[in-house]
């Protein structure tokens, strides 16, 4: 039987016996659904490798600290947006309600796909240290911008009739992003009929023409 100061011993015993520990990949779940339950600061190393099923020093030999680990989850979550996001809004066309409809599907999307690595991205922003902080702030702003520039080129083209581009702009993003937080797959909506009506409150934000 575990001692009480010690409720990960069995878990510690069970990892010795698995012919075949999760890598890198499977490390990074675990710290995901860990902080998502106990937060960065609330979450410890071994806490992590219990989850993962592995030893303190296995998780240690792909990562060097507690604070890599977030790095590497936050680091690559931004960098997949920002590709995905970049894509759709290419192959969107030229009109800016069709490039509006692209980041609204793209962002919606992407934080249902993994809910809690993507409320764990936005929550623990402050959790991260110098000198990653200011790159991964300046990679988020760079996906805002990009809401930014389709609205103004809406306003500018006059197919966009709001007064508050800007406004309308990061309201949008927020909106997108909320989905992780009360999105469920057992609720009455499915993910595409988001998609939809998160494409039409933006248009209507923005205040896009019938066309």
């Amino acid at each position: 039987m575990a001692s009480p100061s010690r409720p990960w011993a069995a878990a510690e015993r069970a990892v010795t016996t698995r012919a075949t520990p999760p890598g890198e990949a499977g490390i990074l779940d675990a710290a995901v659904a860990v902080m998502a339950e106990h937060g960065y600061h609330g979450t410890s190393v071994r806490d992590i490798a219990v989850r993962a099923g592995v030893s303190p020093a296995a998780l240690y030999h792909h990562f060097p600290s507690k604070q890599q680990v977030l790095v590497t989850i936050m680091e690559r979550g931004v960098e997949a947006l920002l590709e995905r996001t970049r894509a759709a809004v290419d192959a969107a066309g030229p009109h800016p309600a069709d490039r509006l409809r692209a980041l609204v599907e793209t962002q919606v999307l992407f934080h249902l796909e993994d809910q809690r690595g993507t409320l764990l991205g936005t929550s623990e922003l402050r959790a991260l240290e110098e000198p990653v902080r200011g790159p991964h702030r300046a990679k988020r702003q760079e996906q805002q911008r990009m809401f930014d520039g389709v609205v103004a080129d809406g306003v500018a083209a006059g197919v966009f009739g709001t007064p508050l581009p800007e406004e309308a702009a990061r309201a949008i993003v927020v909106m997108c992003t909320g989905v992780a937080g009360w999105y469920s797959p057992q609720g009455r909506l499915s993910r595409t009929e988001v998609v939809g009506r998160y494409q039409q409150l933006a248009l209507d934000m923005v205040g896009a023409q019938e066309r």
